[in-house]
C-alpha cells in the first residue's frame, strides 16, 4: 500500500496502474481512504507542481478504486480533477475489467455531466464501446462527438468518411438536431465539400445511411424553434444542402407559413423564396399566400416586406380572381413605418384595383388609405377614392415623458451595523453618488460618536480585503495601493482608503505628507482637476479620521445629483461652532461648490443666517450666497480632426480661497494644451464628477466632452451612460452640453444612442433643450464625419418613437439645411447615405406637427431630376412645410 501511495504522490501513472491490476477488489476498497486525503490536502493549492504531478495518477486510483457506479462518475468529473486529468486511454483501461452493465450507467452519469465540466469525448465513447449499452444523446455527449468528428486535419481523413463509419449515426445525428448552441461548433469546420457537416449529412441521406424524411423535417423543426445565429445559419445552410424536391417544399408548406413569419432573417427571406415559387407555379392558395403576406409586411427587415409586395403583385398580375382576396392584404402595408414601402404598396393597389370585383373590397381599400402619409393619401384619394386629408390644421401637442424628480438623500444610518452593510455593498458594486455620500457621512459621524463600536461593526467588512492584518500573504504595501498610483481608481477605492485609515494601516503621516503634496493625481489631462477636486477632499477625510475627526460632514448633498440646500448648510455650521469643531478646508469647499445659489430669494435668506453665525466659515458662506449666479468663462468652439470641443477660459472665483486641489477647476480648458490620454478612465467615476458642480454642468462637460466624442468618433463603449445624469443636473445647459448629446445621438452601440435620446428628452421636458444649437452641432458633426447619418436616424427615430415628434423636428430642421447645402454643392457624397432617411424621419415629424415653413435649400433637393430615395423623401419633406403654407 505505502509503494501505492507513493507512485501517486509521485505521478508515476504507469506504475499506479501496475499495481492496481495486482490488487483484489477488497484491497482497492480499502485504499480509497487514503486516496481521499490526499485528494483533500492537494486541493488547499492544486497549482503547485507536486499537484499538477499528482493528480494525473491520482484521479486513475480514485476510479480504479471505487466499486459504486456513481461515486466512479463523480469522482471522473470531478471539477479539481479536470485541470490534471489522467489521459482517457488509461482510465479505459484501469476500468476495462468491470461488468458491461456497470460500465454503461458510468458513460451515461458522466455524458449527463454539463458541457461546464469539461468531460473528455473519448473516456465518454470508449465506455459506451466496452459496454455495449445505447448511446448517451446528451448536450455533452453530442458537443464531444461533434467536434471529435471534425477534428479530422489530425488524422488526414474527412467528416465524410468518419460519419460513414459510425455505428450509432443514426442516433447522434437525430440527437445533433435537438442539442442546443451546437451550430458554432458545427460551423468550425468547411462550409463546402467532405470536410463540412451539411455536405456530409446530405450526402449520407443520398446514401440511405440516414433517413431523409427524418432528416428533412428534423431541420426544419430546428430552424422552427429558433436560437442563436450559428444555428440559423448553419442548419439553413444543411437544409439548402438536402435539396429538397418541389413535392418535399409542398408537403412542408405550413412550415414555411411559420419561418416566414417569425423566423430569423436570413431563414425567413429561404422560406419566402420557397413559397413565392410555389405561389407562381400555382401551388399555394390565395388563402395561404394571404396569411403569409399578413405576416411578412408587419417584419421590420424592409427587403422581406418589399419581395413579399412585388410577389403580391405578380400573383394578382397572373390570376385576376386573387384580387379580392389579396389587394386589401396588400393595403395593410399602408401603415409600414418606411414611406417608401407605403409607396410600393399603393402602386399595387392603383395597378389593380381595377381588378376588384366587388363594392366592399373597394371600400377596405378606400379605408386602409387614411394609414398613408399625407402626399400619398391625396394620391389615393384620387385613384382610390379615399377620403382626402382634412382641410383643418394640424392639432398637436407635444408629450414628453416626466423629467426625473430630484431624490432627497436619506440621512446616514444611525445604526453601526446598518452602516456596515451599505459600506459592504458599496465596496461590491460602487453604488450611486447619493449612496456613496450617505456612507461617507456615515464614517465620519460614527467615528467621531464611537469609533470602537464602528470598527467592531465593519470587522466582517475589512477582514475581507487585502490589505488587512489577516491576509499577510500579499507581498505590495498599503501604500502601494493607496499612495503610488495615478489617483484613487473609483469611490469604492476612496471608502477602502478611509477604511485602511480606521484600522491603522495608513499612518497620519502618509496621509499628512500626501495633503501637503498635493493628490496623487498625475497627469495634465482635462479630467485632472476633476479628479484632483474629488480626491482632496475624501484624502482630508482620511487624515482627520486619524487624528481629529469631524462631527458631520458639510458637504453631503441634500439631492442625488450634489446640489446642497443653502439653509441645510448654515444648519451644520451652527453645529460644528455649538461643537467648537475645527473645519475641513476640502469639505468647506466642496459645500461652497455644492449649496445652491439659483434659488435666490433662500440664498440671501440663509447668507443672513450664515453671518449671524460670526464665524469665519459662516462669513465666507454669506458672501459665497450674495456673489450669486453661476460661473461665466469664455466658451469657444474649436475643432480636431474630426471633432468639434469646447475651450473654456479662467474662471477667477475658483481661483480665491479655495485649496488649490479645487483652484484647478477654475483653471482654463484648452483642446490643444491638455493632454486626454490618462488615467481617469472608470466610467463610474463620471457621476461623481458632476456632484462636485451639480448647478454647473457646463464646466463638467466641457472636461468630459472628448470621452463622449470617442462614442461616435472611435466607436468607443459606455461614455455615454453618464448623459442622462448631465440632463438631470443643474445649471447653464450650454454648446459642450449639447456637443455631448449630439456626439451621443451618433455613437456606434444602441447602448450609449439610447442614453443620448434619454438626455435629449430629459433636456426637453425641462425646458433646456436648446433644438436650434443641437441641430446645427449634429449638421456640422455629421459634414464632417464624426457622426453617421444611419446612427443619428436610429436616435431620431427611437426618440419619436416616443411621441417627441416636435422635439426631433425642432432639431432637424437645423441639421438637414446643412446637409442639404452640401447636396446642393456636390459635395454630400458621404451624408447623402443616409440623408434620405434622415428626410423621411423629418417629414413623419413634420406630418404629424403641422409644421409649415420653408426649409434652406430644401426645394433644391426636391427639384432634382429622378426618384431616388433622397429626392422622392425630399418631395415629401417639401410638399409638407411648403405647397399647404403657399395654399
Amino acid at each position: 500500500m505505502t509503494s501505492l501511495m507513493d507512485a501517486v504522490r509521485a505521478g508515476r501513472t504507469a506504475e499506479v496502474v501496475s499495481l492496481l491490476d495486482g490488487m483484489t477488489d477488497a484491497e482497492r476498497r480499502a485504499f480509497f481512504p487514503q486516496l481521499k486525503e490526499l485528494r483533500k490536502e492537494l486541493r488547499a493549492d492544486q497549482w503547485t507542481s507536486q499537484a499538477r504531478r499528482a493528480y494525473p495518477a491520482l484521479h486513475t486510483a480514485g476510479a480504479a478504486c471505487q466499486t459504486g457506479a456513481a461515486g466512479v462518475a463523480s469522482w471522473l468529473a470531478a471539477a479539481d480533477m479536470r485541470w490534471w486529468p489522467a489521459s482517457p486511454s488509461v482510465l479505459i483501461d484501469v476500468l476495462g475489467d468491470r461488468a458491461p452493465g456497470w460500465l454503461g450507467v458510468v458513460a451515461h452519469r458522466i455524458a449527463e455531466r454539463p458541457l461546464t465540466a469539461r468531460v473528455p469525448y473519448e473516456l465518454m465513447a470508449g465506455l459506451v464501446r466496452l459496454s455495449g449499452c445505447p448511446v448517451p444523446t446528451t448536450e455533452a455527449y453530442v458537443h464531444g462527438w461533434v467536434e471529435h468528428t471534425g477534428h479530422v486535419w489530425q488524422r488526414g481523413d474527412t467528416v465524410l468518411a468518419r460519419l460513414r463509419q459510425d455505428p450509432h449515426l443514426a442516433q447522434l445525428t437525430a440527437a445533433l438536431f435537438e442539442t442546443n448552441d451546437i451550430g458554432s461548433r458545427l460551423a468550425w469546420t468547411a462550409v463546402e465539400g467532405p470536410d463540412s457537416w451539411t455536405e456530409a449529412l446530405a450526402r449520407l441521406t443520398v446514401e440511405g445511411a440516414l433517413d431523409r424524411r427524418a432528416t428533412v423535417d428534423a431541420c426544419l423543426a430546428r430552424l422552427l424553434r429558433g436560437g442563436p445565429v450559428a444555428d440559423h445559419r448553419v442548419f439553413l445552410r444543411m437544409l439548402q444542402a438536402l435539396a429538397l424536391t418541389r413535392d418535399e417544399e409542398r408537403e412542408h408548406t405550413a412550415d414555411w407559413l411559420a419561418l416566414a413569419a417569425d423566423a430569423a432573417s436570413v431563414v425567413a427571406a429561404h422560406a419566402q423564396s420557397v413559397l413565392a415559387s410555389l405561389a407562381l407555379d400555382g401551388e399555394l392558395t390565395a388563402h395561404q399566400l394571404a396569411e403569409m403576406s399578413g405576416a411578412v409586411l408587419f417584419r421590420t427587415e424592409k427587403k422581406l416586406v418589399r419581395a413579399q409586395l412585388v410577389l403580391l403583385g405578380k400573383v394578382i398580375a397572373r390570376d385576376a380572381s386573387t384580387s379580392d382576396e389579396l389587394l386589401p392584404v396588400a393595403a395593410q402595408a399602408f401603415g409600414h413605418e418606411d414611406s417608401d414601402v407605403q409607396e410600393r404598396a399603393l402602386k399595387l393597389v392603383e395597378r389593380h384595383v381595377r381588378r376588384v370585383g366587388t363594392a366592399e373590397v373597394r371600400e377596405e381599400l378606400a379605408a386602409a388609405a387614411d394609414q398613408l402619409i399625407p402626399t400619398l393619401r391625396k394620391r389615393a384619394a384620387q385613384s382610390l377614392g379615399a377620403s382626402p386629408e382634412g382641410s383643418e390644421p394640424v392639432t398637436y401637442e407635444e408629450v414628453l415623458p416626466p423629467a426625473p424628480a430630484p431624490v432627497r438623500l436619506v440621512p446616514a444610518p444611525e445604526s453601526a451595523a446598518e452602516l456596515a452593510e451599505e459600506v459592504g455593498a458599496l465596496l461590491a458594486s460602487g453604488g450611486e453618488v447619493a449612496a456613496f455620500e450617505r456612507a461617507l457621512d456615515g464614517l465620519v459621524r460614527h467615528t467621531y460618536g464611537d469609533r470602537d463600536a464602528l470598527l467592531e461593526a465593519l470587522e466582517p467588512v475589512v477582514v475581507q480585503r487585502w490589505w488587512d492584518e489577516r491576509n499577510p500573504q500579499y507581498a505590495f504595501s498599503v501604500d502601494d495601493y493607496f499612495i503610488r498610483r495615478h489617483g484613487l481608481f473609483n469611490a469604492a477605492h476612496g471608502l477602502e482608503l478611509l477604511l485602511a485609515t480606521l484600522r491603522g494601516k495608513v499612518p497620519a503621516s502618509t496621509l499628512h505628507n500626501t495633503l501637503r503634496r498635493g493628490t496623487t493625481v498625475t497627469g495634465d489631462c482635462g479630467h485632472g482637476p476633476l479628479a484632483r477636486a474629488f480626491e482632496a477632499r475624501i484624502w482630508e477625510v482620511a487624515y482627520r479620521l486619524s487624528t481629529d475627526p469631524l462631527p458631520l460632514l458639510l458637504s453631503t448633498p441634500t439631492w442625488g445629483t450634489g446640489l446642497l440646500e443653502p439653509d441645510e448648510l448654515v444648519t451644520r455650521l451652527d453645529e460644528y461652532r455649538r461643537l467648537g469643531a475645527r473645519v475641513s478646508a476640502t469639505d468647506f469647499a466642496q459645500a461652497l461648490l455644492r449649496v445652491r445659489r439659483g434659488d435666490r430669494a433662500a440664498a440671501e435668506a440663509a447668507a443672513e443666517r450664515a453671518a449671524a453665525l460670526g464665524t469665519t466659515e459662516g462669513m465666507r458662506l454669506a458672501r459665497w450666497l450674495n456673489a450669486g449666479g453661476a460661473f461665466a468663462p469664455t466658451y469657444q468652439l474649436r475643432t480636431a480632426g474630426d471633432r468639434i470641443l469646447v475651450e473654456s477660459g479662467e474662471i477667477a472665483e475658483l481661483q480665491e480661497d479655495f485649496p488649490s486641489d479645487f483652484g484647478s477647476l477654475g483653471r482654463p480648458v484648452s483642446v490643444y494644451r491638455d493632454r486626454w490620454h490618462c488615467y481617469h478612465w472608470n466610467d463610474g467615476m463620471r457621476p461623481h464628477w458632476l456632484a462636485l458642480l451639480p448647478e454647473q454642468r457646463e464646466l463638467v462637460a466641457v472636461r468630459m466632452l472628448r470621452d463622449l466624442s470617442a462614442v461616435a468618433v472611435d466607436d468607443t463603449r459606455g461614455e455615454a451612460a453618464i448623459l442622462p445624469q448631465l440632463a438631470e443636473s443643474d445649471g447653464e445647459a450650454g454648446e459642450a452640453v449639447h456637443l455631448c448629446v449630439a456626439y451621443g445621438l451618433g455613437a456606434r452601440h444602441p447602448e450609449d444612442r439610447l442614453a443620448a435620446v434619454d438626455a435629449l428628452l430629459v433636456l426637453a421636458a425641462r425646458g433646456q433643450l436648446d433644438a436650434d444649437r443641437l441641430g446645427a452641432d449634429l449638421g456640422q458633426l455629421v459634414r464632417r464625419g464624426a457622426v453617421k447619418p444611419s446612427r443619428l436616424v436610429d436616435s431620431a427615430r427611437t426618440a419619436v418613437a416616443t411621441g417627441a415628434h416636435a422635439t426631433v423636428w425642432g432639431v432637424l430642421r437645423h441639421t438637414l439645411p446643412v446637409l442639404l447645402a452640401d447636396l446642393a454643392t456636390g459635395e454630400a457624397a458621404t451624408a447623402a447615405r443616409g440623408l434620405a432617411d434622415l428626410l423621411a424621419v423629418a417629414a413623419e415629424c413634420a406630418e404629424r406637427t403641422g409644421a409649415r415653413e420653408e426649409l434652406p435649400h430644401l426645394a433644391g433637393a426636391a427639384e432634382r431630376r429622378g426618384s431616388s430615395r433622397v429626392v422622392t423623401q425630399a418631395r415629401r419633406l417639401h410638399s409638407t412645410l411648403v405647397e399647404e403654407l403657399a395654399a
